[in-house]
């Protein structure tokens, strides 16, 4: 796609991403919020809540950006460690504890064979304290009033769980995890304190890559100044973060108005160019999208193409005109 890795983001594309490195003890909320006030925007959006308690990648998306989060890869990486032995209402240590047992003796490679069951496609229910929405409140909601209610197990997947530290005499497993989004890694510690028969809570968790970023990428929280106006962090490209992704270039001031006014474009040839970390079969979607840039590498939206890359269709047109 050119050199876009290294244009700034100026023109039509004046939107793109920030990650932050959510410290603990906020909501990703909050980290919006603080974000509105420091760009002056309010259209901010996060990719993947974080609970309070956890600390790691939080994508944030700025401007136009925010149309584009469905589109980024959706697994996510963490290391967290469980603590046996111990069950609270909220299936991690930040909760009440219910009960206290003392967990097996364990070897190592045992304890592994046993995580056997949870690796690959599973059903998972989440936990009573979350997010889900049950008849338009949240699951915490009805959990803090003592109210009893069950919620449907969800169909998720763990694509990697690696034991990275057992300590038999503190009852503490240490884990990294990659899974599919609408997991909860506090149900896991549930479920794996159950299957031992001693109970299990969620003792810490990072999260070190969500959406295609890692912590790498990421930087502390800005503070807000009371008096002087901060320096706004400079933000990833959206190109960049969507490069598992075709491309397709307008050519024509023909097409360029076609494309801007939503119609579809009737392409002839081999037009559809393959990114350099372009995923083929990409599972995180159902349809196949494409990139829409100018000849200078601006994004100009996203469309759907054919399967015989025939036509284009506009899905998201930035700058549309009628």
């Amino acid at each position: 796609m050119g050199n876009h890795k290294q244009r700034s983001l100026m023109g039509i594309n004046n939107f793109g991403f920030l990650i932050i490195d959510k410290p603990k003890g906020l909501t990703s909320h909050d980290c919006v919020n603080r974000l509105r006030k420091i760009y002056g925007i309010k259209k901010i959006g996060h990719g993947g809540t974080l609970d309070p308690a956890v600390t790691g990648v939080l994508p944030i998306a700025i401007g136009n950006a925010t149309k584009l989060l469905r589109f980024l890869p959706s697994s996510k990486k963490y290391e967290g460690t469980i603590q046996l032995g111990t069950k609270t209402n909220t299936d991690d240590l930040e909760g009440r504890i219910i009960s206290k047992k003392r967990w097996p003796k364990l070897e190592i490679n045992d304890l592994d064979n046993f995580l056997n069951k949870f690796r690959g496609s599973i059903k998972q229910y989440p936990p009573s304290f979350s997010s889900v929405n049950i008849s338009g409140e949240r699951a915490y909601k009805k959990a803090r009033r003592g109210e009893l209610f069950d919620l449907p197990a969800k169909q998720i997947t763990f694509y990697k769980i690696e034991i990275t530290n057992w300590n038999q005499e503190t009852g503490q497993i240490d884990l990294q995890v990659n899974c599919s989004a609408g997991t909860y890694l506090r149900s896991l510690a549930r479920d794996i304190g159950e299957g031992l028969g001693c109970g299990g809570s969620l003792a810490t968790l990072r999260r070190i890559e969500a959406l295609g970023f890692n912590v790498n990428q990421s930087i502390s929280l800005p503070e807000l100044q009371e008096k002087e106006e901060i320096e706004k962090p400079s933000l990833i490209n959206p190109l960049n973060a969507l490069d598992h992704l075709p491309y397709f270039r307008l050519r024509s001031y023909q097409e360029m108005v076609l494309w801007c006014t939503g119609q579809k474009l009737i392409i002839e040839g081999q037009r559809i160019m393959n990114s350099k970390n372009y995923i083929k079969n990409n599972k995180d979607f159902s349809e196949n999208f494409v990139l829409v840039l100018n000849g200078q590498d601006y994004l100009f939206g996203i469309a759907k193409w054919s399967s015989d890359q025939s036509f284009i269709q506009p899905k998201i047109v930035f700058n549309a005109t009628s």
